[in-house]
């Protein structure tokens, strides 16, 4: 059904996903050879591998990369939830992924953690994508003749090296079968808060330490 172009009218998103995008600055050779070495480390994921280290942001060597992820989760605490909230977001948990050729990830949100982040150290931008899903069941199925994101249950970002995002931990993501020769390597993580949620008024107070 077409409807006609002379129509004045106004389509507005409500409660949108924020997918929050940045670029870090250059990776030192250090900290690429450590990541390099930690391949050695890993075990099997469900369609590629991680680290067994699931803390390797308390590594030394990636001590600069953690000041620039804390300042970027500051700055989607202020720009995108900002409470009045007496809280601190910290990094919880922080593992390394290796994606290889034919491999993937599969759809996965992460449960107990407040927003999550992946930061890419080896990444080709026309080969690499992160998929995001928008998990709900939908009684009414039609046909889609043109996609947008009013009408899209599924939306990928390219990227690259040194691209950040940070999402709602409960946003569901994947990696679809690779392409390319590289192995496409990524650090997530997982972010809590410290601190005290709500307030008096309101009962609804509740402490994280």
């Amino acid at each position: 059904m077409k409807l006609k172009t002379d129509l004045d009218y106004n389509i507005n998103s409500i409660f949108p996903t924020p997918i929050y995008t940045a670029k870090l600055k250059k990776f030192t050779d250090m900290e690429l050879k450590v990541v390099r070495l930690m391949e050695n480390q890993t075990v099997r994921n469900m369609g590629n591998s991680r680290t067994s280290d699931t803390y390797v942001l308390k590594l030394k060597h990636f001590e600069n990369i953690k000041k620039q992820l804390d300042a970027h989760i500051r700055n989607y605490f202020d720009k995108v939830i900002s409470t009045s909230d007496k809280v601190i977001p910290y990094i919880t948990q922080s593992w390394l992924n290796y994606t290889r050729e034919n491999e993937y990830m599969h759809s996965h949100a992460h449960p107990n953690s407040f927003i999550s982040g992946v930061l890419y150290f080896d990444a080709i931008e026309d080969k690499d994508k992160i998929h995001f899903s928008q998990i709900k069941y939908n009684s009414i199925k039609l046909t889609i003749d043109k996609y947008n994101l009013h009408n899209s249950e599924t939306w990928y970002f390219p990227v690259a090296t040194g691209n950040l995002f940070i999402f709602p931990s409960d946003t569901q993501h994947k990696v679809e079968q690779k392409e390319g020769n590289n192995v496409r390597t990524s650090l997530s993580f997982n972010v809590f808060v410290k601190g005290a949620l709500g307030n008096d008024v309101d009962n609804n107070i509740l402490f994280f330490n």
